[in-house]
């Protein structure tokens, strides 16, 4: 048991400080705390027993992970039943008992039961908690798209962009996949980007917008990343979550989409929404109804297929 805890330890140790260092070199001197793992662990609950938004343990079990990484010990506590349950991941009582184990080394009451029945501790980790040289949050979001092969195409200047992403995207209640399937569509991930319509930035903002989300500097990666994902949190707040309707919105304006009463007739948005629900192919998002009032329209809204 003294081993046990010894080398509990040191596993939490190493995953809190890789998690300390997930967002890479863009989340250094930003003045911000790290990505709340509470805020994952809450995302992974509902997205473990459907509270919300559609059921998917497995998608659960990735947030799990990522707070777990964090030294959240509530996220090892309900990882470890997940594998000691075979739900939502296969059955894996050696991943379990090392999960119970970091949970009890960080004061979880309940881990104890749950380390007691997994067995023997053996230290195995899942895959999720294990270093990997490009290991992003939104791995595997289409069938046909290998992301892995993606990224590792990308300039070392985008990688660095797609790191900043998927450290902001948390902390404002962002799936970092739906993030990045913006950033990505938007502007392939190009800090210096500028549409004809005098978008600007990674998240290509207009004035109007990056005014309304206090950005200052729209070729400032940071603020302009910051300032794109404010304006989603609000539409997925304005639209209670419907990820179409808001994913309309962030192209075609919340006043287009009222307007027509679902995903705007435009060639260009149809499309847009189309491409960005490939890359993210959920039709809800967790939301928080304190940002916005809902739409007056929403009794109306409907999601049209693009």
């Amino acid at each position: 048991m003294i081993k046990a805890r010894a080398a509990a330890l040191r596993l939490v140790a190493s995953l809190t400080l890789l998690g300390s260092f997930a967002g890479g070199a863009w989340g250094a001197g930003l003045g911000e705390p790290a990505a709340d793992p509470r805020q994952l662990v809450e995302q992974a609950l509902a997205f473990e027993h459907g509270e919300g938004v559609p059921r998917d343990p497995e998608h659960a079990a990735g947030l799990y992970c990522d707070a777990v990484r964090l030294g959240n010990a509530e996220a090892m506590y309900n990882l470890g039943w997940m594998y000691a349950n075979g739900r939502g991941v296969a059955r894996d009582d050696a991943y379990a008992a090392t999960l119970f184990e970091m949970a009890m080394f960080q004061g979880h009451p309940g881990a104890e039961k749950g380390r007691r029945l997994a067995g023997e501790y053996t230290g195995a980790v899942p895959d999720c908690l294990k270093p990997a040289v490009a290991r992003y949050a939104f791995a595997a979001t289409r069938e046909n798209w290998d992301t892995q092969k993606y990224l590792a195409s990308l300039p070392e200047r985008k990688k660095r962009v797609v790191e900043l992403i998927t450290t902001l995207a948390p902390r404002f209640s962002i799936e970092p996949r739906l993030a990045l399937a913006i950033a990505t569509t938007e502007s392939n991930f190009d800090v210096n980007a500028t549409s004809p319509k005098n978008a600007m930035g990674v998240m290509q903002l207009i004035p109007e917008t990056a005014s309304r989300f206090n950005v200052k500097n729209s070729f400032d990666p940071v603020e302009n990343i910051k300032g794109g994902l404010a304006y989603l949190r609000w539409l997925l707040a304005y639209y209670r979550g419907n990820v179409a309707l808001a994913v309309a919105g962030y192209n075609a304006g919340e006043g287009a989409v009222d307007r027509y009463k679902g995903v705007p007739p435009y060639k260009e948005t149809q499309n847009y929404v189309r491409r960005i629900l490939e890359f993210f192919p959920r039709t809800e998002h967790p939301f928080d109804a304190g940002v916005a009032a809902a739409s007056p329209a929403l009794q109306a809204l409907k999601s049209v297929s693009p």
